[in-house]
């Protein structure tokens, strides 16, 4: 089962079961399985993120992250793990594989207008402030 790793945690450690360990290759991805299945409330998903220690020490990331699983899924959560490091990464059965941060969320509705309010930073988009 899923666990937090110390009280404080936002995310729970989720772990790869596997029949026999999983290679990843530089740049290769895979999907890896977890036999967890759940049964969220309506109005919450479950963000499948990244692991620091294993970005940082490894090279292995989650892909599509965060992903979402929506409380209408039933299917097993799987993790699309990929290795960006430049040496081969092998998973063992058990090994924590990402972080699962279970969050509220609120439905939207949406209207047409003609035109939007006005703001300061209007249509700024992508580095519109600068990097200082």
């Amino acid at each position: 089962m899923p666990q937090y790793g110390t009280p404080l945690s936002a995310g729970m450690d989720l772990r790869a079961w596997l029949s026999e360990p999983v290679t990843l290759q530089p740049l290769e991805r895979a999907m890896i399985h977890t036999g967890i299945y759940m049964a969220l409330p309506e109005g919450y998903e479950c963000q499948v993120r990244p692991r620091s220690g294993l970005a940082l020490k490894r090279g292995l990331t989650v892909l599509n992250t965060p992903g979402t699983i929506d409380a209408d899924y039933r299917g097993e959560v799987c993790v699309i793990l990929a290795n960006l490091g430049n040496e081969p990464q092998t998973i063992e059965d058990g090994e924590r594989i990402c972080q699962l941060v279970v969050a509220r969320h609120e439905k939207v509705e949406w209207i047409p207008v003609e035109q939007l309010d006005e703001t300061e930073r209007g249509a700024g988009g992508f580095g519109h402030t600068g990097t200082k």
